[in-house]
């Protein structure tokens, strides 16, 4: 019998004289979408040998439990701790001052406050006192503040032979307090397929042991990857930045049972050494005079120092609002009698006259604070170096990140002797928690299969058609699939060096050739020197007014000329202008080492922004692409932008493109809309209005796009591809997100139910794969694993679409989270596949389907609009309050209804 057949309870019997209060129904719940399974494994192709950097590990007793604690760590005063780093030192210290009393357990431990052992703890009070001998980092200054402080002492007379106090002690006051236990049984559970919150949770403890096995060897942890202070694996990347190379760790499961999966990792790290020597690079600056202490303040907070002469460990909470030799503070000193006195001295004479440091710049400039807000701790800048292994967490530079990039690319055989190599030094094997679990991890990576599927073959001008090799396809001597006439038409120039005749004429001949016929220019704008150090929104307004006051009318193109090849301040107001106020496309180029290479691919973006196709797939073209080809078809890619790190209050974009003219899967358009900084799921698929009668999402602008470019057809099938979410967001994904796009369906008519099909496009993983037989190159183009090393029972596969000509392939892992249209596995690889080949910027395969690039395209660039504006900030109050929370975030301007069906992306 179903919970709706059971009989309803009596009602409770109430005296006449109490009157019953009114309960409202509850509303019927909706039963959760769950993950759906695999149906089958796909056939086609050229069958593989490949190897991947998973090692196969060996699971024995699982016949326990694991035990969760929480942990309470105070001082004695009672106050919280609230430091990094220093958890995992006090229970290293319980566990060795109190290892009887705990029954030898082993413990694992996060560093916050959770922690783990196989079996309980044989005490039932939990409560310890602890002493650490070694804590210069919490000594004041030279009592450098302005309060004095009086030392600890234990409040337990009982455990004082416990203790040996020196004057550098801190003690502890540790709770482990039990909160639930994990049967290891799960883990066999979800090997074969049945996850549940208990095998996370005890996944997260084993992927625990390996974060608390790498601090003990003193790594920098950064979730599951660790860096070891090891000068072979530091490349300096500029700016006081240095790329760190590491590794990441973590168990998986999969079809061939429970593996370890080893990759490479890198993460930024601030030079160490003299404070003064990091600042200098990271503003390239001559001298400390030329420094901006505005942003010293912000990069330097929260970095550990270590100072001289006596060695102690600070953490920096910000600058002294006064140079060195101003700065004053009250020294507390003793007197002949007994007493105390407090004077008033500079932080220079203190160091200077008492303490005779010799300092020989930094009597000019800022100090350190190192002390707390009410109770400052000053110290001279030129006293105090960066220790290693420091996260730096700020926005990198475009010739940074581009430098980090280039440095880090390793080929396939190096990556594989790396790991290899990765593997035998960590030695986990000899940890106690995995051996009590009976892990014993394989020292070779395991072999999978795989096959490798045809390219597909593409269409051009002229009727030809043409099977790319290796990923790749040459246009030389070919025309465009659909060519478009480029009329109407303008340069802009700003201040960029070059011969601005000569590259139209080029333009105009390369153009020909791809069978795009593209008329003399009206005119070429270029801006007056006298505007160029103005800011780039005033520099953009008088370019139009340059450009109105000589044109007969609004151009339908114009091709801008930038001065900087990467990140140039004119290029968010000139797209904001061109594409929100007055609706013109346009495309950006900078003109250095221009040839007929770089033309061509100009033009590539160009065709497709005007309304062209460069290249159509042959089964797109003749209506024979499997399933899609049947029904018409919605073709969504999802995106979510996040601002840089350091920008944290930026608000994140979200970005939804959605094809368009049915039976094509070419051609899209997109819709951008602004949402709660860092918030990864979509709200604005679903506005309906207050009174119910019509919404204002996205996903109704698409809707009603498709129906007017597709002959007035409504899509019976949805397929949607998202990207940038987690396993831990699957959920969310099917059942936030999914039900926007169904309300919005049913709003707009309510007798229309279309078929959808949800799939995640994973980039950021660590599963790598290689040719076997020591073969140097990587996988080819086309390569798909849907074995041993996928998901026990979900439907998931890795795909290798693109040639990985520099460093080792990254593959894309495509999740299918849900599948109302009755996809073979044969027929979703062969979509995802031909997906990859409709990318209009590039004549190659790309490493994930185009509609997801094209998404992440439309954030990156819509997000430009405000990334130059001074006022964002202040302009933000404007905005409305989102349901994440109280923060407003300001409405991205909308696209002009010229451009919004473009590909302006592109």
């Amino acid at each position: 019998m179903s919970s709706k057949d059971t009989l309803p309870p009596p009602p409770p019997v109430v005296p006449p004289d109490v009157v019953p209060e009114r309960v409202p129904a509850p509303k019927e719940s909706k039963p959760k979408r769950v993950l759906m399974a695999r149906p089958g494994l796909a056939r086609k192709g050229n069958s593989i040998q490949l190897l991947t950097n998973h090692y196969k590990v060996a699971v024995g007793n699982v016949d326990g439990y694991f035990f969760h604690y929480n942990v309470v760590l105070k001082y004695e005063d009672d106050r919280s701790v609230e430091a990094k780093g220093v958890g995992r030192k006090v229970i290293d210290k319980l566990k060795q001052t109190y290892d009887a009393e705990l029954g030898g357990k082993d413990f694992a431990y996060d560093g916050e406050h959770s922690l783990f052992t196989i079996g309980a703890l044989p005490l039932v009070n939990n409560i310890f006192t602890v002493v650490l001998d070694d804590m210069s980092s919490n000594k004041s200054a030279g009592n450098l503040n302005t309060k004095g402080g009086n030392p600890g002492s234990p409040s337990d007379e009982n455990d004082r032979k416990r203790i040996r106090r020196n004057s550098q002690s801190k003690t502890f006051n540790v709770e482990l307090n039990f909160a639930t236990k994990i049967p290891m049984q799960s883990i066999k559970a979800a090997l074969q397929g049945h996850d549940s919150e208990n095998s996370q949770e005890a996944f997260r403890v084993l992927d625990i042991v390996l974060r608390q096995h790498s601090s003990r060897q003193g790594c920098l942890l950064v979730r599951q990857s660790f860096f070891h202070n090891d000068l072979k694996n530091m490349t300096d990347l500029g700016g006081g930045v240095t790329g760190c190379r590491g590794f990441h760790s973590s168990f998986r499961t999969a079809q061939n049972g429970l593996s370890l999966n080893i990759d490479v990792s890198t993460t930024m790290i601030v030079r160490p050494g003299p404070v003064i020597d990091f600042l200098l690079a990271n503003q390239n600056a001559r001298n400390p005079s030329e420094l901006d202490w505005a942003k010293v303040k912000r990069v330097l907070k929260n970095l550990r120092i270590k100072t001289r002469p006596n060695y102690m460990e600070f953490k920096i909470v910000g600058l002294s609002e006064m140079p060195c030799n101003k700065q004053m503070f009250m020294l507390r000193q003793k007197n002949n009698d007994g007493s105390f006195d407090e004077i008033e001295i500079t932080v220079y004479d203190y160091f200077v006259n008492r303490r005779n440091v010799q300092l020989s710049y930094s009597e000019s400039l800022p100090c350190l604070n190192v002390g707390k807000p009410k109770r400052p701790t000053y110290i001279p800048i030129e006293l105090c170096e960066l220790l290693p292994l420091q996260r730096y967490t700020k926005a990198l530079t475009v010739f940074q990140r581009s430098s980090l990039v280039e440095k880090s690319r390793q080929k396939p055989q190096e990556r594989i002797r790396v790991l290899n190599d990765a593997l035998k030094k960590s030695n986990y094997d000899s940890d106690p928690i995995l051996r009590s679990c009976g892990i014993s991890i394989n020292n070779q990576f395991t072999q999978v299969d795989g096959r490798v599927l045809p390219a597909p073959k593409l269409k051009l001008g002229n009727g030809e058609e043409m099977f790319p090799r290796n990923g790749r396809w040459n246009m030389n001597n070919k025309k465009m699939f659909e060519p478009i006439k480029v009329e109407r038409w303008a340069v802009v120039n700003f201040s960029a060096r070059c011969d601005t005749r000569r590259l139209v004429q080029d333009l105009i001949r390369c153009g020909n050739m791809k069978g795009i016929l593209i008329d003399d220019p009206f005119d070429i704008f270029d801006e007056s020197p006298a505007t160029r150090r103005a800011p780039a929104n005033i520099r953009v307004d008088n370019m139009f007014d340059l450009i109105k006051s000589k044109l007969p009318g609004i151009p339908k193109f114009l091709l801008c000329l930038l001065p900087d090849r990467k990140n140039c301040e004119i290029y968010g107001p000139w797209k904001k202008k061109n594409l929100t106020d007055i609706g013109i496309v346009t495309q950006c180029m900078c003109p250095i080492k221009v040839n007929d290479m770089y033309l061509s691919n100009l033009l590539l973006k160009i065709n497709s922004k005007l309304g062209g196709i460069n290249s159509l797939l042959c089964i797109e073209n003749s209506s024979s692409l499997p399933i899609v080809s049947k029904v018409p078809t919605l073709i969504l890619g999802m995106d979510v932008s996040h601002g840089a790190p350091g920008h944290s209050d930026a608000p994140s974009i979200a970005a939804v493109v959605s094809s368009r003219q049915w039976p094509k899967i070419s051609r899209y358009r997109a819709t951008v809309r602004s949402q709660s900084s860092r918030v990864e799921m979509i709200d604005g698929l679903f506005k309906p209005n207050a009174d119910g009668s019509d919404d204002d999402g996205i996903m109704r602008e698409l809707l009603k796009d498709f129906y007017s470019s597709s002959g007035k057809r409504k899509p019976d099938q949805i397929i949607v591809f998202r990207d940038g979410v987690s396993e831990s967001q699957f959920n969310q994904v099917l059942n936030v997100e999914l039900d926007q796009m169904i309300e919005a369906c049913k709003l707009l008519d309510g007798n229309w139910f279309p078929r959808f099909t949800v799939i995640v496009a994973q980039k950021n993983h660590h599963t790598k794969f290689f040719q076997t037989g020591g073969c140097p190159d990587n996988v080819p183009p086309g390569t798909i694993i849907d074995n041993k090393v996928c998901h026990p029972r979900n439907f998931d596969f890795y795909m290798c679409a693109h040639a990985g000509m520099i460093g080792t392939t990254r593959p894309t892992h495509y999740h299918i989270l849900y599948d109302e249209n009755n996809f073979s596995a044969d027929d979703m690889q062969e979509l995802v596949h031909s997906l990859s080949y409709v990318y209009q910027r590039s004549t190659t395969a790309i490493s994930i389907v185009a509609p997801v690039a094209y998404a992440h395209l439309a954030a990156a660039q819509v997000g430009t609009f405000t990334k130059f504006e001074d006022s964002s900030e202040s302009s933000s109050s404007h905005g409305e309050l989102t349901s994440a929370g109280s923060v407003p975030v300001t409405p991205l301007p909308v696209l002009h209804e010229k451009v919004c069906s473009s590909m302006f992306f592109c």
